[in-house]
């Protein structure tokens, strides 16, 4: 009597049962991928030597973010010195007796600029008795001497070139 009431359900038994135990197979195969990867991870090795691991990589990182703040303080400290440094240089050649056929274009006027247009511009005039050298100081582009036109092509071209 009870054998003939559990018929109906035994067609469901056994597939549960299979089910069962493709759920058990899968889980025994993560449990063994899983142990698998924790010894890789471990390399063999006991806790403690882990942590040694752990303890040595963490004093490594420590140094390596002192040495980022020590570069960017060294990187700071040369992008000033650059900004304060020469960074344009102009030469203009030019005569300047050119009625009476002295000098040729043996005279000219240098530019030395920083980025702010701080530096000196040089001059000389050459003719055939003589050379003379001038230097002027410029601040910002400009100087307190008069220049000449040569002077100021010699200063805007350097100026162009310590923007660049």
């Amino acid at each position: 009597m009870w054998s003939e009431a559990l018929i109906p359900y035994a067609a469901f038994a056994v597939p549960a049962a299979a089910a069962a135990c493709v759920i058990a197979l899968v889980a025994i195969a993560l449990l063994v991928w899983e142990h698998r990867r924790i010894h890789r991870l471990m390399l063999g090795r006991n806790g403690a030597s882990l942590e040694e691991s752990i303890v040595t990589l963490a004093r490594r990182t420590k140094d390596l973010e002192s040495f980022r703040v020590e570069l960017e303080q060294y990187l700071k400290r040369a992008e000033a010195r650059m900004s304060s440094s020469v960074r344009g240089v102009s030469t203009v050649r030019f005569n300047p007796f050119k009625g009476d056929g002295s000098g040729g274009n043996q005279s000219f006027a240098t530019a030395l600029v920083t980025e702010q247009g701080d530096g000196v511009v040089l001059s000389t005039l050459y003719s055939r008795e003589r050379v003379s050298m001038f230097g002027k100081p410029i601040e910002k582009g400009r100087s307190g001497f008069e220049l000449s036109e040569e002077e100021k092509e010699a200063i805007r071209l350097a100026r162009e070139q310590a923007t660049k």
